[in-house]
């Protein structure tokens, strides 16, 4: 199979490109988050093939996409005021919303099985226009092979699933970098299911007290959302976290003799604190934590098909706030491994 590259600056390309999803293909879009795997979430077909192409486990869950409201209320349950007071505030953008369904109103191979599903509507105006062209909903996990990095670019998409797929629509760079926020609002008391861009201080501030959710999903247990059960994010080297400037020195000493190259991810005030050996290739996560953010996964991507490195050492920040979902990232693309002087 062909994959094509449509520009998503041309009215005309989008318009090939919702054809395709019309026609049970798989087309893969920007959002401001990372890009996404696009395939008619009223088309059984269609949505196999996406598990298909990712490698993906298929009780994983799947995000449905949409363009407007109106689009939810063909499937979900009748909206509650919290859930419409989040959609005001935080449509289009990067939160997911899990919602009861009306019975039978999507395939289990969207849903595992489950009688919830994930609803977001992205700040793409872009892929905004593909939904409402084509009509339809569209499945939405991260255009990537399952358990890699998440795409933050094209070309991220193109080099995993070239020859899988019927198309990308390329919108550039994303520009918050990590995906969306999950909350659980199919339960009494509202429930972080995955950290994102939108944080649990602006969730509190729109709908009261939400609580996180931690529990490990067990081998038999279906996940309600992506990124709950099976690794992630993961690169062939080891990522290891380094948790402060004097660990980071530590680990500088240890990386120098090693015997080949070792990646490091740093902020810029870090790197300008370190002597850093000759063999350690350096990606600069920026000046902070909205920076680390958005270059997380470009990095890991970077070192995973650039570089041929048996390490990557990162830098860990406290978990809060926007670090909530940096941490989440990083410590499963990690396997919660950080480095220590042991080692």
């Amino acid at each position: 199979m062909e994959t094509t590259i449509y520009h998503a600056d041309h009215a005309d390309q989008i318009k090939a490109a919702a054809a395709l999803l019309n026609q049970g293909e798989l087309v893969a879009f920007p959002t401001e988050t990372v890009y996404g795997l696009g395939a008619d979430a009223t088309n059984e077909t269609a949505v196999g093939k996406v598990y298909q192409a990712k490698g993906r486990p298929s009780d994983n869950p799947l995000i449905v996409t949409v363009s407007s409201v109106a689009m939810v209320e063909r499937f979900a349950q009748p909206l509650t005021e919290q859930v419409k007071q989040l959609i005001a505030k935080f449509w289009p953008g990067s939160l997911t919303i899990v919602l009861p369904l009306q019975p039978n109103a999507l395939a289990k191979v969207v849903t595992g099985g489950l009688s919830t599903a994930a609803f977001r509507m992205p700040a793409s105006q872009a892929t905004l226009s593909l939904i409402e062209t084509a009509g339809v909903p569209i499945v939405g996990p991260s255009a990537n092979t399952s358990g890699k990095p998440s795409p933050t670019l094209a070309e991220h998409v193109y080099h995993d699933l070239k020859g899988k797929i019927a198309g990308i629509l390329d919108d550039g760079p994303t520009t918050v970098g990590v995906e969306s926020t999950i909350i659980d609002m199919s339960v009494d008391v509202p429930t972080i299911l995955r950290p994102g861009a939108v944080t649990v201080a602006e969730l509190e501030a729109v709908i009261g007290d939400v609580k996180a959710d931690h529990h490990h999903v067990g081998k038999n247990e279906i996940p309600k959302a992506p990124g709950m059960k099976y690794k992630h994010y993961a690169p062939s080297a080891q990522v290891e976290i380094v948790d402060s400037v004097d660990d980071f020195k530590a680990a500088m000493t240890w990386a120098g003799q090693q015997a080949g190259t070792v990646g490091l991810m740093a902020t810029d005030g870090q790197l300008a604190q370190l002597t850093i050996p000759a063999n350690v290739e350096v990606y600069s996560l920026g000046a902070d934590v909205a920076s680390a953010t958005h270059r997380l996964f470009a990095g890991l991507r970077h070192f995973d098909t650039e570089s041929e490195v048996a390490y990557i050492l990162t830098a860990g920040f406290a978990n809060e706030g926007l670090g909530a979902a940096y941490m989440n990232r990083l410590d499963k693309s990690a396997g919660g491994m950080h480095f220590t002087n042991e080692q």
